[in-house]
């Protein structure tokens, strides 16, 4: 199998291995067997979040299929879903709207599987999964046993978790999500979702109405994916948004967008400081065969036959001139396998 069959990029060579599972039990024991073997791991349920080498993956490649979706709910508590790791995250958030559960609509369209949400705390337009995550189901690989964390003891922070700081080691199995019950969405953290929906920031609006303006939002910038659309053949927002010391964030352009956190840190746009480096959208290799969105200057993309080092060689023009001109190194928000920038 070649792994670019099973990724939102196209990206990737061929697995020595390929172990499809479809329960939480098949899951826990292909881990267990490679792990046994000491064979190297890759995970691929989405592969929305993934950069695979060319050479591929010499090791196991397990395919996350898992189903399953259990919903105890009432008027006084909510609802606690419990959703196995392969689940589509965009199904779970359309199910949410339609059944009422408030706290996820603003991450529509997003995708991916709803196991690598708690990895990366994935978040948009306002809302993040730590939000509303209960607690993990996790197959802790050190201490080769099943473990329930709790959303306290995930270590969320923006684009991040104890998942990702300890790379490899957690497997997730199952997420539960702690939802409130209503028709309205949760206040409306983000000014433009606010602007389109026609209501201040703080409001709270229909949930479908979210839902749909989220899709209209991230399909105009190739956040959705389709077939028929290179800008969509991306691994989704390619770098995090920089987290700046004041200092630092003092440095910017007056123009550049400043966002002030709890702890004194500054959030600053990296599609704005790529746009600002002079990387307009569609800006490609010399070959043309990775590029910029045409619509959105954050999503690195495979034009139909992009190599991974195409992509990464973009990539790297890309972080390369945004530190030239204002001294901020860009990170990668996707996974590297068997690759590096």
């Amino acid at each position: 199998m070649e792994l670019a069959d099973v990724t939102t990029l196209r990206l990737g060579g061929p697995a020595r291995d390929v172990v499809e599972v479809t329960t939480e039990a098949e899951l826990v024991d292909a881990v267990r067997t490679a792990d046994a073997a000491a064979t190297p791991l890759l995970l691929v349920a989405g592969g929305s979040n993934l950069v695979v080498d060319d050479a591929g993956f010499d090791g196991t490649v397990v395919l996350v299929r898992t189903r399953g979706v259990q919903v105890e709910a009432d008027a006084c508590s909510g609802a606690q879903v419990v959703v196995q790791a392969g689940e589509p995250w965009d199904d779970l958030v359309a199910l949410a709207v339609e059944s009422g559960w408030v706290g996820m609509e603003a991450l529509s369209g997003i995708p991916g599987s709803t196991g690598a949400t708690p990895v990366q705390n994935v978040g948009a337009y306002g809302q993040e999964v730590a939000q509303t995550i209960a607690w993990v189901r996790v197959y802790d690989r050190t201490q080769q046993k099943v473990r329930t964390i709790f959303a306290v003891d995930c270590g969320f922070g923006y684009r991040h978790s104890r998942f990702k700081a300890e790379p490899g080691r957690y497997v997730v199995l199952a997420v539960a999500f702690q939802l409130r019950l209503g028709d309205l969405s949760a206040p409306i953290a983000y000014a433009e979702l606010a602007t389109r929906l026609g209501v201040d920031v703080g409001d709270r609006a229909p949930l479908a109405d979210v839902r749909r303006t989220v899709l209209a939002l991230r399909g105009s910038k190739g956040m959705v994916l389709d077939a028929d659309d290179p800008d969509t053949w991306s691994a989704g927002s390619f770098f995090t948004n920089p987290v700046l010391d004041a200092e630092a964030a003092q440095r910017l352009p007056e123009a550049a967008p400043r966002f002030p956190q709890p702890d004194g840190s500054v959030k600053t746009s990296a599609a704005w400081l790529i746009q600002a480096a002079g990387f307009e959208r569609g800006h490609a290799t010399a070959d043309g065969r990775a590029s910029l969105s045409t619509k959105h200057t954050l999503a690195l993309t495979n034009r139909g036959d992009a190599s991974s080092a195409d992509v990464l060689a973009l990539a790297r023009e890309v972080r390369d001139g945004v530190r030239d001109a204002f001294g901020v190194t860009l990170v990668p928000e996707p996974v590297l396998v068997g690759c590096a920038l």
